[in-house]
């Protein structure tokens, strides 16, 4: 997610900088923007002196505090773990000028919690895209208790000038998009492990019955499936239902290291 959020912006005019502790992953990140973008040109999408002037604003850093000193915004896109982010957003309280804004791209922790985490809860706000960026049109915009109207209206300005359609969302445990979504994939999986239907009828199901452009199980592989338990584990635990239980099957697989199209193995195995 990180290094298509950099790839939209830096394409429509955004100087970027791409941060991770790993070089390694830094390397891939900016490889694979260059890849993507090189598909544009060749789709004739965008021209290649684009695609050169894209990359010229994408640069890298490797030293949080340092590559924060002098930006206007933050968007983390880091593991969707409370353990991770918190500490990030101390640091980019600590580090980032006092005016910059703090977004995160998470898709179910609280806003509000990360704001805590900060002395600018104001400034604080989500700013959730959907995967591929470069493509999907989604914009969750979302409020924590404190978020400013000025950082909403600043998100919200930025998102239609990067051609995307905002979508204003309060803070609550998966917001709208997984409150939805990952319940259902959570259901397609329990009805594999009880043998109700195999996993190729399980998704045609869902394209042809209900014009689903993947099916659930694809689409869980798509996603990771180690992030859909990650998310399944923040709405049973913040909302106490047990209609959001993770299925026992999505554990064992995660535990085993199946995380879908990532490893090369989940709901269906992918070679390369």
């Amino acid at each position: 997610m990180g290094d298509a959020v950099a790839h939209v912006l830096a394409l429509n005019g955004y100087t970027v900088t791409l941060i991770d502790v790993n070089e390694a992953a830094l390397k891939q990140g900016t490889a694979t923007i260059a890849s993507n973008l090189q598909r544009q040109v060749n789709k004739e999408r965008i021209t290649d002196e684009e695609r050169t002037a894209t990359l010229d604003r994408i640069h890298t850093h490797t030293a949080l505090a340092e590559a924060v000193s002098d930006v206007e915004l933050v968007i983390e896109a880091v593991s969707e773990t409370t353990e991770v982010k918190g500490p990030i957003f101390e640091t980019l309280d600590e580090a980032a000028p006092d005016d910059a804004i703090l977004a995160s791209n998470t898709s179910s922790i609280s806003i509000t919690w990360l704001a805590a985490q900060t002395s600018r809860a104001g400034q604080v706000i989500g700013m959730h895209f959907f995967n591929p960026v470069p493509v999907m049109k989604l914009v969750e915009v979302v409020r924590g208790l404190d978020t400013s109207d000025a950082t909403f209206d600043a998100v919200e300005n930025l998102a239609l000038d990067l051609g995307k359609t905002p979508v204003e969302v309060n803070d609550a445990p998966g917001f709208v998009s997984n409150r939805v979504l990952m319940p259902m994939i959570n259901e397609a999986v329990f009805c594999l492990m009880e043998g109700v239907a195999d996993k190729d009828a399980i998704d045609t199901v869902m394209t042809l019955g209900m014009n689903h452009p993947m099916g659930p199980l694809t689409l869980a592989d798509f996603i990771g499936l180690d992030v859909c338990l990650g998310i399944m584990e923040v709405l049973h635990r913040e909302l106490g239902d047990d209609k959001y239980r993770p299925c026992p099957l999505l554990r064992k697989m995660v535990a085993a290291g199946h995380l879908g199209r990532k490893s090369g193995q989940g709901f269906y195995s992918y070679d390369g």
